[in-house]
C-alpha cells in the first residue's frame, strides 16, 4: 500500500467515439505506478471522465499523457454537446486522498498546467484551490459564456490572461481549467419532462451561487435519447449537503412546478459516507453498481483506504 496517494479525475469532451475513449484510458494505464478506477462516458453530455490514482508523480505523468491524447483526437469545431466545456481536455483536478495536502496538489496541478501550456500550446487557467485570480476559483465562471466567452475574455480582459500557454485558444483544444478541490460527488436527478425551462430553474433555485443549498452546483440540461431534462449537481461537501438533501430539495420543486422526478444517478466514484447517508434517509439509487465505490476501487487497486 503505497504512503502516498492523489486522485485525478479529468474530463474530455467526448462521449460518444470509444475508439477515442479507449485512446485516453491507454495513455493513462501506460504510465507505471497509476491505477485506472473507473471510466465512463455519456453521448449527451458528449462527455468522457476518468479516475485514476496512485503517487503524485505518476498521476501528473498520466494526467498530461491523456490530454496530449486528448489533443490529438478530439476537435471541438466538430463537437455537439450538452454539457459547458472550454477544451478537448475541459477540466483536470487534482484531489488529495492520503498522505498528501492540498498544498501539494496545488503544487501539482501548476506544474501539469505549466507543462500542457508550454508542450502542448494550450491555454491553462488554474482554478478552485489552485486559484491564481479570484475570478477563476470557480469552474463555473472560467465557462462562462462557453468557448466564445472565455475568447473574448481573454481578448479584452487582462485579468483573464491565462496562467501558461498562449494567449488564444488552441484551434482544435480550446483551453483547460487545471486545478486542485476536495472530493466531490456528481450526481443527476431525472425529471418527466422535456422542459429544459423547468430543469434550469430548479438547478438555479438549489445551487449555492443563487441562494440554494450549500456547495451545491447545478445545471439543467436536455437529454436528448431519452426524452426528458436534468438536473446535474455536484456536491462539493456531502458533510454540509448529502446526497438526500440534494435530491429532496430538487424534488419538492419539480413539484411546485407540476413535474415528476423520474429517477436519480451518481456520475463516477463516490465515497462510501455518500451512500451511507443515502441509504440511511432511504433514498434509493438508480442502478447503482457497488464498485463504484471508491474505497472499494481504492482497495481493489492495491491502494488501501481512503
Amino acid at each position: 500500500m503505497a504512503d502516498r496517494i492523489i486522485e485525478c479525475v479529468p474530463n474530455f469532451s467526448e462521449g460518444r467515439n470509444e475508439a477515442t475513449v479507449r485512446t485516453l484510458v491507454e495513455a493513462v494505464r501506460a504510465v507505471p505506478g497509476v491505477a485506472l478506477l473507473d471510466q465512463t462516458m455519456d453521448p449527451d453530455h458528449h462527455r468522457a471522465v476518468l479516475t485514476f490514482a496512485g503517487e503524485p508523480e505518476a498521476v501528473a505523468e498520466a494526467a498530461f499523457q491523456a490530454t496530449k491524447a486528448a489533443t490529438a483526437r478530439i476537435d471541438l469545431r466538430r463537437h455537439q454537446g450538452v454539457h459547458p466545456r472550454i477544451g478537448a481536455t475541459d477540466v483536470v483536478p487534482f484531489v488529495p486522498i492520503r498522505g498528501v495536502t492540498m498544498r501539494e496538489c496545488v503544487v501539482l496541478a501548476t506544474t501539469v498546467g505549466r507543462r500542457i501550456g508550454e508542450e502542448l500550446k494550450i491555454p491553462v487557467f488554474l482554478y478552485e484551490q489552485a486559484a491564481t485570480h479570484p475570478a477563476r476559483t470557480n469552474l463555473a465562471e472560467i465557462r462562462r459564456g462557453g468557448l466564445p466567452g472565455l475568447a473574448a475574455r481573454m481578448a479584452g480582459d487582462p485579468a483573464w490572461t491565462p496562467d501558461f500557454g498562449p494567449s488564444r485558444l488552441h484551434p482544435g483544444a480550446g483551453a483547460t481549467a487545471v486545478g486542485a478541490r476536495r472530493s466531490l460527488v456528481a450526481f443527476n436527478v431525472n425529471l418527466e419532462t422535456n422542459d429544459l425551462g423547468i430543469a434550469k430553474a430548479i438547478a438555479k433555485t438549489v445551487r449555492q451561487s443563487s441562494g440554494g443549498l450549500a456547495h451545491v452546483k447545478a445545471i439543467g440540461l436536455p437529454l436528448a435519447s431519452r426524452g426528458h431534462v436534468q438536473v446535474a449537481m455536484n456536491l462539493v461537501n456531502i458533510d454540509e449537503t448529502p446526497v438526500h438533501a440534494a435530491f429532496e430539495a430538487v424534488r419538492r420543486e419539480a413539484e411546485r412546478r407540476g413535474v415528476r422526478v423520474t429517477g436519480s444517478e451518481l456520475i463516477g466514484l463516490v465515497p462510501r459516507q455518500a451512500l451511507l447517508q443515502a441509504e440511511a434517509q432511504g433514498l434509493n439509487i438508480d442502478s447503482f453498481d457497488p464498485r463504484k465505490i471508491l474505497e472499494t476501487r481504492l482497495e481493489q487497486a492495491g491502494l488501501g483506504s481512503l
